[in-house]
């Protein structure tokens, strides 16, 4: 699947999740209705992904997670928050780094319309 053909696959199983909710829930309600979504679209996909930082030549597991994992080629970070900040942005391109993945998506579900709270990220 090419990026932009999985990306608004993604984008439009977000939107109805977005529609059907609508915003003011908790990011992780958010997360668990499109993992149902990805499911029912016979995606592949991994939640809450395990992303460990390699230091040199050591493997340190620090707790970080990528909220979706999509095909192994793109990392979905799903917020709940009333706007997007720069360190948001921070965090999915520093989990793009750490990952080697090259594709992902900032979604912020407490927008009014999910379009106003999509970002996309190629490394």
């Amino acid at each position: 699947m090419e990026f932009d053909e999985l990306s608004n696959k993604v984008i439009g199983l977000a939107i109805t999740v977005h529609k059907e909710l609508g915003p003011g829930l908790l990011e992780n309600t958010y997360k668990q209705c499109l993992a149902y979504e990805l499911s029912k679209a016979g995606m592949n996909f991994q939640i809450e992904a395990d992303l460990p930082v390699v230091y040199k030549e050591i493997k340190i597991s620090c707790g970080y997670r990528i909220d979706l994992l999509i095909e192994k080629q793109l990392i979905v970070e799903l917020k709940s928050v009333d706007q997007l900040h720069s360190v948001h942005e921070a965090q999915i391109l520093t989990y793009m780094k750490l990952s080697n993945i090259k594709k992902g998506l900032l979604l912020n579900f407490n927008t009014v319309l999910l379009k106003d709270g999509i970002k996309r990220f190629i490394l």
